[in-house]
């Protein structure tokens, strides 16, 4: 497969994500709105590549402004673990470590939680998603419902980050997420952080629709490197001052 036929491959994901994902997009910015306008933070946790989609939720130029990323980094930033843990390659695959993040995320009743994970079924990320519930906050999951309903759920519940969602976005990404099969049976050619970032950014655009429609003025990040831009940004963040943590990674 030649990099132009990859992208035309690509590209053909994209478009049927879009054209598939109304519904899921619409239930979920309804859930963004909602918070927004109940003075609530919108918190995204991603472990791998899928950490990439939690950037894409949380303190980016034409993002919403309250927003939170965790990351299993957390740990040691917030947390006071060594940093020998994140050497760990098993972490993502470590349920016990769920509950610390979200105790260092200070969450309020009224936040809203975005679980990325394309597999859908590493017990750090389904363990997330089991507190999140028990603490009564609303769940957006973004994953892939092909490769998620393919392999065994590695949680001792059996369950799925899907099963746990209030809305789940489906990324479209195939079984092993890649698309250029290669002689030796394995492949390559990612495609959900493309698909994931995609569903984020229409739920975003969504959500600022229906903010506007209700009288709302949608608080959004402009570029720092916009002029005035981080004068903005800082303006607007102190209305959320000690709920928001923005970290260089």
């Amino acid at each position: 497969m030649s990099a132009q036929s990859s992208a035309a491959e690509l590209l053909r994901r994209l478009e049927q994500v879009a054209e598939s994902s109304g519904d899921g997009v619409r239930a979920a910015a309804e859930l963004f709105a909602e918070c927004v306008r109940a003075d609530g933070v919108i918190h995204a946790f991603g472990t791998g590549h899928s950490q990439g989609t939690a950037l894409e939720v949380a303190g980016r130029a034409g993002g919403l402004i309250p927003t939170n990323r965790i990351a299993l980094t957390d740990l040691v930033q917030f947390g006071g673990e060594d940093p020998s843990v994140l050497a760990d390659p098993m972490l993502e695959r470590r349920g016990d470590v769920a509950g610390r993040l979200y105790e260092l995320a200070g969450a309020s009743p009224q936040d809203l939680f975005v679980i990325a994970s394309s597999s859908g079924v590493n017990p750090s990320v389904v363990e997330m998603a089991h507190i999140v519930k028990a603490g009564g906050h609303r769940l957006v999951a973004i994953t892939s419902v092909q490769h998620s309903n393919q392999v065994t759920p590695r949680h001792s519940s059996g369950k799925r980050l899907s099963d746990l969602a209030d809305v789940t976005l489906d990324n479209g990404a195939p079984f092993g997420d890649t698309l250029v099969s290669l002689p030796d049976g394995s492949s390559a050619g990612a495609v959900s952080s493309l698909t994931a970032g995609l569903l984020v950014q229409m739920v975003v655009a969504d959500t600022v629709r229906l903010l506007l429609d209700s009288g709302y003025s949608p608080p959004v990040y402009v570029s720092n490197n916009v002029p005035g831009g981080h004068e903005r940004n800082l303006a607007l963040e102190a209305h959320y001052e000690g709920r928001l943590r923005r970290t260089a990674s």
